[in-house]
Formats: C-alpha cells, structure tokens, sequence
C-alpha cells in the first residue's frame, strides 16, 4: 500500500521490508555485550540435539556443509552467527501424496491455506483420521512451530499459534529442538522468501526441497537480542498498520467529502451566483442555433430530438440562472462528438498489434480518479480508418459503460492516437461549456445517481449511449462554470494538504 498526502509517500511494504532489512542485519535493535552470544545458544542446540537423536526422537540427518564466506549475504554483528536452518531446527515436511478427499474429517493443509501469517480453514480438503496419522507419524505440527509453502508460492509462513487438528501436504515444518525465539525465525523466513525463490527449481510450478531448505543459511543473534528484535519489530509493523489503517479511513472521508463537493456545486450551492452573468438559456439558445445553421448547411445530420423536459423528471430546483440539460444537448454540433465503442467483429483479438500504434481505450483505463495507465493493447493505424466513429483524441472525455458505469475521465496526452473499446463511451462538449466543468458533472453523485437507476443486465450491469445521451445535467453559465471548477480545485487541494 502507498499512503500519499501533499508532503509525504509512503510504500508502505517497502518500509516493512527495510524494517526485516535492518533487523536481520543487527541494526535495529543495539546489541549488549552482557548478552550470551549466538555462538554458545549454537552449541547448546547441538547438544540438545544429538541428545534427541540417541534418544530417538528425531532421525540423524546428513552433516550439513559448513558455510562459505560466499554464502553469507551480508555483514552481522560479532555476537552473531551464521548458522543452517537444519542445524537449529528439526526440518521436515508434509506429505506429497494425494489422500482421498472426504467431506469432513481432518484438514489437509496445502500452501493455498497459508494466507497472510495465517492458516485459513475456509478452503480446505479433508482427510480421514486414518491417512491424517499416517501423515503426522513425522509430520505433526504442534503450536509454535513454522510452517510455508514449498511448492507455487515459495514462502508465506505461519507460525502455529494454537494446536490444531490438521496434516500437511507440500508444506515445510520447522520444529524447535532447543529453545529459541520462533517469532524471530518467522521473521527471518519473511526476510528470507526471495532468497529462496531464487534456489528453488521448476518452471511454472516452483518447488524448493528439503535439502535446500536444511542447507538455508540465516543469521542468529543471542537469544536476548532475538527477543529485543521481535519486539521492536512488532512495534514497527503495529505502527504502519495504524498508517495505513488511519489513511484508509482518511481515503473514505474525503471520497464523501469529495461526493458532497460535488453534490452542492451541481444544485448551484458551492459559489454564489452572479447577475452579470450571461444565462445558461442564452448559451442554450446560441448550440441550438449553431446545429440549425449546420443541420440546413447539410454539414451534420438531423438527429432524433430529445424528450422535452418535464417539471417531474427534474431532480431538485437549481438556481434561476441555471438550465436543465439532456447530456446529448451539449455534445458539441459535429458528427461523432458522442460515440461508442465498436461491437463484435468490427474490434477484436485478431486486430490488436504489438506495436504502439493507437491505444485501445478500456475499462481498466477509466479510473474513479482519472486515467490509469494500464492493460495496454493497441490496433493497428489501418484498422482505425474501418472504426473511425470511434476515434478519441486526447482532451476528450470518456464515460464507462460498467463496472462501474457512469465514471468519466480526460484522454491523456500520451499516445499516437486513440479508440474506444466496446464498454466506452466519448463525449465532447460543446466548444462553449466549460470542459473541466462536465467532467465535474459526470463524476458527480447527481449524474451517477441517473446512471445507477437505470442500468441493464443482472451479471454485468450496464449502461448504453442512448441512456447517457438522455442523462439529465445542470448547466450554469459560463462564466459560473469557471468559478465552480475553481472552488472545487482549492476544496481537492486543501483535503490533499
């Protein structure tokens, strides 16, 4: 997550990162000379677990080689060891076998049900008691071991909090032989998940083994600093939460504050009216005029009228100077200034190009604050000649037809040329209304609100041109226009701030 205002960005997952970073490597927390270093807590594991060998209770493993100065990533402190993940911990794993799969009974855990530093028992397969204690006979988990994925997403542990009635499958154990600080070995697992993404084998379906994983190299502190660690790092990672929880939380005041912005300057209620200005029947009256002259001209074609607008069909009252609109009143008087995207065969996968010739406009593009410049596809120049009516040139506005409907955007200025997917719709206003003004309009709850009421289909609900065209929109005068994109600026400005 980035949490952002005026003066600050934040990543906030880099910053969880930098705070692993600083504490795998003995700069987070000051290091003690009165502590017991790593060293002698190393020994002592040794013993314990050759103890727990001769007595059976674990097997005897292969010697693991000793570690290379190549091995070890970085510098740590003196007081510290670089030590294998098999040397301080039993490491085992589940099965690889595929039990039958029952309605209930116990539950298979698989990487898919590691989510998050947690296991989810939503999702789960089950096994019967039977293949689970087979299982468990060398892979039981017991609380406050580690868990993660071996196989697809190399990583994601959890450490077991509570014990549970489960068997794993493709998933790696880490048991505590001698006492050490497992939320510390959590830790360096999530430190360590790229580093054993990139010894892991396979193509599409990654798998680390468990030899790789004994042979694991991470730094071990003395076990008061380990401690030490834990808790300053927990109380980093508690901090951010609050960052990102308190932005979320700012993120949903001010798209409310910003929906009520809008609300109040399309009913006329943001900047006060003004005598002096030119009327928005007068404005009307001059687009009407424009298209008679053109119509006669024979430069556009006479279209269908809109339906007349009744005292019912308006909203709310707006001010006396302002007029209620269809949006297709004040498409400018050209042809295509109101347009779809091409349906069917006119625009499909066998047109699309590789080379950054025109820019299809998609749904993923129209963002809820403007251009999102992702998912690009393109067409080629000579196909755009055959689909022309839906051209889009930059400074255009472009209103989606779903998910959801009724948002708009302005064309950047970054591409050759542009057209419309099938779930877009332009318009381009008439040359004497205010641009910024209609975007304002149209991202306002008042045209939204007409859009939502009215949308067809149940899976996928959508709007069409016809139904936009026919929107209802307060319009001001011009001059007022201009003043209502001001204030709303200085309002956006003053929330970012």
């Amino acid at each position: 997550m980035i949490v952002k205002n005026s003066s600050l960005s934040v990543d906030t997952e880099k910053l969880r990162k930098k705070i692993l970073d600083l504490a795998m490597r003995g700069k987070l927390v000051p290091q003690d000379s009165q502590d017991e270093p790593a060293s002698v807590l190393l020994e002592k594991i040794k013993e314990e677990k050759a103890q727990l060998i001769k007595e059976k209770k674990i097997k005897k493993s292969k010697p693991l080689p000793e570690i290379t100065e190549e091995e070890k990533p970085f510098e740590i402190p003196e007081s510290w060891e670089w030590v294998r993940l098999g040397e301080i911990l039993d490491v085992r794993d589940g099965t690889h076998d595929t039990p039958k799969y029952l309605d209930s009974g116990v539950p298979l855990i698989t990487a898919k049900n590691l989510d998050n530093g947690s296991i989810d028992f939503n999702n789960v397969n089950y096994i019967s008691f039977e293949d689970a204690k087979k299982i468990n006979q060398r892979s039981k988990v017991d609380k406050d071991d580690i868990i993660f994925a071996m196989i697809g997403t190399i990583g994601n542990p959890v450490l077991v909090q509570e014990e549970y009635s489960m068997a794993i499958k493709n998933v790696a154990l880490l048991k505590k032989i001698y006492y050490l600080n497992m939320k510390y070995i959590l830790r360096c697992i999530q430190f360590s998940e790229n580093r054993m993404y990139k010894k892991s084998n396979g193509g599409n379906q990654k798998f680390i083994s468990l030899k790789k994983i004994r042979e694991f190299t991470i730094p071990l502190p003395p076990l008061a600093e380990q401690k030490r660690i834990v808790a300053k790092v927990e109380e980093c990672m508690q901090a951010i939460k609050t960052i990102e929880d308190s932005s979320k939380e700012y993120e949903k005041l001010e798209n409310q504050l910003d929906k009520k912005v809008l609300d109040l300057a399309m009913r006329g209620k943001l900047v006060p009216q003004d005598s002096q200005d030119e009327p928005a029947s007068v404005l009307l009256e001059k687009i009407k005029e424009e298209k008679a002259q053109l119509i006669k001209e024979k430069k556009i074609k006479k279209s269908k009228p809109l339906p007349e607008i009744t005292e019912e069909a308006k909203p709310f009252e707006i001010p006396e100077s302002w007029e209620w609109v269809r949006l297709g009143e004040v498409a400018k008087n050209e042809l295509y200034s109101m347009a779809d995207g091409p349906f069917g065969s006119n625009l499909k996968k066998d047109h699309y190009t590789l080379s950054q010739e025109v820019r299809i406009i998609q749904l993923s593009n129209i963002g809820e604050d403007g251009w999102r410049n992702e998912n690009k596809k393109y067409t080629t120049f000579d196909h755009l000649k055959e689909i022309s009516r839906s051209e889009v040139k930059s400074g255009d506005i472009v209103i989606a037809k779903m998910m959801p409907a009724g948002r708009a955007i302005i064309v950047p200025d970054i591409e050759k040329k542009y057209v419309l997917s099938s779930d877009a719709v332009k318009f381009i206003p008439d040359t004497r209304i205010f641009k910024p003004y209609m975007l304002h309009l149209i991202n306002s709850p008042v045209f939204k609100k007409q859009v939502q009421s009215d949308l067809q289909g149940s899976t996928r609900p959508r709007t069409s041109i016809t139904k936009l065209k026919n929107i209802l929109c307060p319009l001001p005068p011009l001059a007022e226009q201009k003043r209502i994109v001001t204030k709303i600026e200085e309002i956006d400005i003053y929330l970012k701030n």
